[in-house]
């Protein structure tokens, strides 16, 4: 078998550049999946995916020409169906081998065999492989319909099709050219209503010669990169331009480096075909606004790296990468200089016009932003957010907090109103700390206002000060408990206002923090400022609620390492501090690691699995119903064990107290090999099921250890 490598093209317009690398590597990955699948390509076949502004590639190593024969066993029906009495066909059994392509003379070969408890008859053949240019045809429609495509567009074909100027096609752009080449050779397959072939067209305006002729699949990346000056590969081309960055960025000194930002450069990447970075600047005058405005507009405008200095702080220079390399670089550096003056010249228009009103007079205009057509404006929503800051920050800090927090709070979504983060949302936050001290407002104040966002996304910093900590708390608080409150919950992969995020944001502060506060009251104390908003039963939405942070509680620690039974253990007694589930959890990992662990989760889950077929048990145990020498023993080690494993546990060694309980096990042990629960005397069996009860207690005051049974 002639097995050759395969090369596949489509050669597009200008592809969206968001999407281009997830483009190239789903057209590359379903290409080889489909041949595997056909087998035309084996399980050693790797494929590489090439992806440039205005193409989609994919070479493919170990591709047949054909696939191997292969055996086919085709159930048809029961016996009893299929043949009368006498053995003859009926017509039932000849309609259905029709329908396979055989005929009557196929029936003295067909197989009997039991399926099931009556016996069937089979039809085996030999199916001929399927041959390389079927296969890739069939391969090739199917990556393109399984492209995730953006948007899709619907255009005309000028040829090649029955009705020219009629015949549509939907595509994510329109498609110039389709190569299709196993080794040297050309494999006739259609799409998009092009012909294959074996030429591509290389670079706009820097290609040495148009069409550009591939004389084999392994040549296609040299063939481009030298005949067509294109780097056809994304990753290269990435490489390529991180690699000139740092260059431009060393060739300047001063330990200047470009911004990092793997989004942006994914975004260039998919921009240029042959990048050439190059250095500009701007007038230092810009340099007095705010730097996160200017990066902003440079990024995200411009598609521009701004130059930081050693300290972080923006320089007056920046990178571009250009996608054309001329002999004098001047009129290019010079456009993009005079393209992003009038850029800064807006920010700086923008934060000039915003410090002549104070934040605290921007309060009023909140009352115009509409937050949630149920929970009322922006306005609205800052009063209940100041009521639960402040009752947050009282319990944090006493009343010197209280009022900063409630200040901040009262300030924190005022920026909304401004020009500048009109024009850059995502400027939210930072722009108000700048404003608030401009106003003169204390840096405390100041960080709370651009920290009550925060964290924004997981591995995010958390508020750098308590006043942020108790705004950032009653922030996402408020849209927690009015989401649940009126039943906009989130669905599968639906959360539009982000309440899992709020939800580990206000975990991580709870925890990370070692914030002393409980969160049940805290869900509650928001459900009660925000009243007759929350439509919902109120008891059921608390619940709900609390069951979702503890879900996204749980889910977290798993990420962090901790086993299921670690976590199901702890979380199944729903801590109200979760600053506490850390050193619960280091205490369960400790206990779990004793010999006694297993022995003792297995007795506790005996001992819950009694308790819940009894009814409402009292824990006091009278001593003189005490009457088989096991559960005495058991008794007078609850004695000894249990008040230093509860004055452990009030003094927060978690540790310490669940140890002290291993010493149990071996009475335990005894009291369930020697001892009969349901006596038959009512006084004794509840005496004993007390015993029991306040031994479950004692055990499961860290975690419920009978999550911990196997």
């Amino acid at each position: 078998m002639n097995v050759k490598n395969l090369l596949v093209e489509l050669f597009v317009e200008e592809l969206p550049p968001k999407a281009l690398n997830k483009l190239g590597n789903a057209f590359a990955v379903v290409l080889l999946e489909q041949l595997k699948a056909q087998g035309l390509a084996s399980a050693e076949s790797v494929v590489t995916a090439f992806a440039s502004p205005r193409r989609l590639a994919a070479h493919i190593t170990a591709v047949a020409p054909f696939a191997a024969d292969k055996a086919v066993s085709a159930k048809l029906m029961p016996v009893a169906v299929g043949l009368s009495a006498d053995g003859a066909p009926t017509p039932a059994l000849l309609k259905k081998l029709q329908a396979l392509g055989a005929d009557v003379s196929a029936v003295a070969g067909l197989k009997r065999a039991l399926d099931g408890k009556a016996e069937a008859l089979f039809f085996e053949r030999t199916v001929a492989g399927a041959r390389l240019q079927e296969g890739l045809q069939k391969a090739l429609l199917e990556a393109i319909a399984k492209l995730p495509i953006p948007k899709v567009m619907t255009y005309q074909l000028a040829s090649g099709c029955a009705q020219p100027g009629w015949t549509s096609v939907s595509f994510v752009r329109p498609a110039h050219g389709l190569v299709a080449l196993h080794g040297s050779d050309i494999v006739p397959v259609e799409a998009l209503g092009l012909q294959s072939g074996n030429t591509t067209h290389g670079h706009r305006f820097e290609a040495a010669v148009d069409p550009v002729v591939l004389k084999d699949a392994d040549s296609y990346a040299e063939t481009l990169a030298r005949d067509g000056a294109v780097i056809a590969s994304f990753a290269d081309r990435r490489a390529d331009i991180i690699r000139q960055l740092n260059a431009a960025a060393a060739q300047i000194g001063g330990g200047v480096r470009a911004i990092e930002d793997e989004a942006l450069l994914d975004e260039v990447t998919a921009l240029v075909e042959r990048p050439n970075v190059l250095v500009c600047s701007f007038e230092e005058e810009f340099l007095g606004v705010p730097q996160e405005c200017l990066i902003l507009t440079m990024k995200a405008n411009q598609k521009y790296f701004p130059l930081l200095d050693a300290a972080g702080k923006l320089t007056h220079q920046f990178l571009i990468v250009s996608n054309i390399s001329p002999a004098d670089p001047s009129q290019v550096i010079g456009g993009n200089e005079r393209v992003v003056r009038p850029r800064l010249a807006d920010a700086k228009f923008f934060f000039d016009q915003d410090r002549k009103k104070t934040l605290e007079s921007r309060v009023a205009g909140l009352d115009k932003v509409v937050y949630h057509n149920q929970l009322g404006s922006q306005g609205e929503r800052v009063v209940r957010v100041r009521a639960i800051a402040k009752a947050i920050a009282q319990q944090l800090g006493g009343d010197a907090l209280a009022q900063q927090a409630d200040q901040a709070a009262l300030l924190a979504k005022t920026d909304l109103v401004t020009d500048m983060v009109g024009e850059f949302p995502e400027l939210q936050g930072t722009m108000g700390r700048y404003y608030a001290l401009n106003d003169g407002l204390g840096v405390d104040v100041a960080d709370a206002i651009e920290d009550h966002y925060k964290p924004r996304f997981a591995g995010d910093s958390l508020p750098r000060n308590p006043v942020g900590t108790a705004v950032a708390l009653a922030d996402k608080l408020e849209t927690l408990v009015g989401m649940f409150g009126i039943g906009n919950l989130p669905t599968g992969d639906k959360d539009p206002f982000a309440l899992r995020r709020h939800a580990l944001g206000v975990i991580r502060m709870l925890t990370e923090q070692n914030l002393p506060l409980d969160v049940t009251a805290l869900v509650e104390a928001a459900f009660n400022v925000l009243g007759d908003k929350c439509t919902a039963p109120r008891e059921a939405s608390v619940q709900a609620l609390l069951t979702f942070m503890y879900d996204r509680l749980g889910g977290s620690l798993r990420e962090e390492g901790y086993s299921a039974q670690e976590v199901d253990a702890v979380l199944a007694l729903r801590p109200q501090r979760l600053a506490e589930v850390p050193k619960r959890l280091a205490a369960v990992r400790a206990f779990a690691a004793l010999p006694e662990a297993a022995a003792l989760a297995a007795a506790n889950k005996r001992i819950g699995n009694i308790l819940k077929k009894a009814d409402t048990v009292d824990p006091h145990v009278s001593t003189v119903l005490l009457q088989e020498p096991a559960e005495i023993a058991l008794h007078a080690a609850m004695q000894q064990a249990a008040p230093a494993a509860q004055a452990q546990f009030e003094s927060g060694d978690y540790t310490a107290s669940l140890q002290s309980l291993a010493a149990l096990r071996a009475p335990v042990d005894a009291f369930f090999d020697g001892v009969m629960v349901n006596a038959e005397a009512i006084d004794v069996r509840l005496n004993r099921l007390g015993l029991l009860q306040s031994l479950h207690n004692a055990m499961n005051r860290v975690a419920d250890l009978s999550k911990l049974a196997t």
